[in-house]
């Protein structure tokens, strides 16, 4: 069985090269959408979605995610768009993590759909329990209470995408 959505989920890659180029609003707002159809509990659409392409507030991420890495160079992979999720803490709605993973995954498949890149990031749920991530939150004019899911990086590809890697062996079951 295939179709053009199950070729797009076989082909999708995480992308760390990107373009300086910044992407249209156009392609953003796609993304952005495809997001808010993600599925989340009892549809609560609980996830909170903020897109970043302001530099200076891209340059403070950078710093605030590089404290909880040892990786060299910028953990957002120099891309022009970092797009941020957030959710309600667990005590408030216990789905609300896996509700905001899912709406990163949706704006990943819709990413490379539509021809751009995307590579999921961790760290936000360490970055924003800080003073600063909550003072920066208050900035983003996001509500009391929520904690960070993870983010996206987006924008075009600067080199093309690999191949898929084999898929380990006994990856899925079927019990009938």
């Amino acid at each position: 069985m295939d179709n053009e959505i199950l070729k797009s989920l076989r082909e999708r890659r995480s992308v760390r090269s990107f373009k300086p180029d910044q992407i249209t609003d156009e392609e953003l707002k796609a993304v952005l959408e495809a997001g808010t159809y993600a599925p989340t509990g009892k549809n609560l659409q609980d996830p909170w979605i903020v897109a970043v392409q302001n530099r200076d507030i891209v340059n403070q991420l950078v710093k605030m995610n590089s404290m909880f890495t040892d990786q060299e160079g910028n953990p957002y992979y120099d891309s022009p768009t970092i797009i941020l999720v957030f959710c309600s803490k667990p005590e408030v709605w216990p789905n609300g993590f896996a509700d905001g993973t899912l709406v990163l995954g949706n704006m990943m498949n819709a990413a490379h759909a539509i021809g751009l890149g995307s590579c999921w990031i961790n760290r936000e749920r360490q970055m924003f329990d800080t003073d600063e991530g909550r003072e920066l939150m208050a900035r983003l004019g996001l509500p009391e209470g929520l904690m960070g899911v993870g983010a996206l990086v987006l924008g075009y590809p600067a080199k093309p995408l690999p191949a898929a890697r084999p898929r380990k062996q006994n990856y899925y079951r079927v019990v009938k």
